[in-house]
């Protein structure tokens, strides 16, 4: 990974391993996952896989949902030691590889499914890790995947954006850069993906005020996730005074009628085939026999054909 900051490379990726590798060894990690827990819960695929890849498997939240019917073997790969050594029971046989997502160390046209629940936010080059997971698979292989998407957060984001501006003249990154869903598709494509679907979901986590919402996300994702900000143009800290204003301004801005606050994650859905010849293709261009013009006389055959 690169180990220099800078527009192509904005998350320092020893800082997440470290991140990462800390946060596996806390007491009751399971306590915190319930983000993880929910979208791994909605992998799988249809048919039946001989052999699956799981991309930044953590401690093996796909794993644990998947059966012996639709996966028959499974190799998880995650840039933490510490999760790949703290994984969850899995009735499925598993191999696990310490790597990182942009630098897959398997040969070509390897597995018939790879997924990635929940990871692909924090890779530098995300073209290059689409790349990476379509060299990977077998001709007609599937990818499933699931990432934090652009407007995760965005409650927190802005309210400490404004407290800052107002408070200090000026604000810093608190919560790190998402992908936009406008860019979901292209970047897939370009990979070399076909038949695409992208979908986005939200979910939607209500707390009493900002203060709580700051301590659930350190000790949900930074102690248990390894979610903290690692982005190289991160602050270190916040003044008490800019936390206040922001809690202020949170309130204000986004408080429910009960006096709670929303704190909203965006999760992006996506799913590429790899080419292969059985595939069905589009029709060539010029072959229809039927012109777009014909649907105005739509109505008129219809009542003639009820005469």
């Amino acid at each position: 990974a690169s180990s220099g900051s800078g527009a192509l490379s904005p998350f320092d990726r020893q800082l997440k391993r470290k991140q990462k590798n800390w946060a596996a060894l806390q007491a009751e990690p399971a306590k915190c996952d319930y983000l993880r827990e929910e979208v791994g819960a909605t992998a799988g695929g249809p048919g039946t896989f001989p052999l699956a890849l799981d991309v930044g498997s953590g401690r093996g939240y796909i794993a644990q949902h998947l059966t012996k019917e639709t996966v028959e073997k499974l190799i998880q790969v995650d840039i933490a030691e510490n999760a790949l050594k703290n994984t969850v029971e899995s009735e499925i046989p598993t191999v696990n590889v310490v790597a990182d997502e942009e630098f897959l160390p398997f040969k070509e046209d390897t597995f018939d499914l790879v997924l990635s629940s929940l990871s692909l936010h924090w890779v530098n080059d995300l073209p290059r890790a689409f790349r990476e997971i379509h060299q990977v698979l077998k001709p007609d292989g599937v990818f499933i995947g699931a990432m934090f998407g652009g407007d995760t957060l965005y409650e927190l984001r802005c309210s400490l954006q404004l407290a800052e501006l107002e408070r200090e003249g000026g604000f810093s990154p608190h919560v790190s850069p998402f992908t936009a869903v406008s860019d979901l598709g292209h970047l897939l494509s370009r990979a070399g993906f076909n038949t695409l679907t992208v979908d986005t979901d939200e979910i939607q986590v209500n707390y009493p005020g900002l203060f709580e919402v700051m301590e659930d996300l350190q000790g949900k994702y930074v102690l248990c996730m390894g979610e903290s900000n690692c982005a190289w143009n991160r602050k270190p800290l916040l003044h008490r005074e800019t936390m206040l204003a922001a809690a202020a301004i949170y309130q204000e801005m986004y408080g429910n009628s009960d006096g709670s606050v929303p704190a909203t994650f965006q999760i992006y859905y996506m799913i590429g085939w790899k080419f292969h010849e059985s595939q069905a293709r589009p029709a060539q261009r010029g072959s229809a026999t039927v012109s777009l013009g014909d649907l105005a006389k739509i109505d008129g055959l219809l009542s003639r054909g009820k005469k």
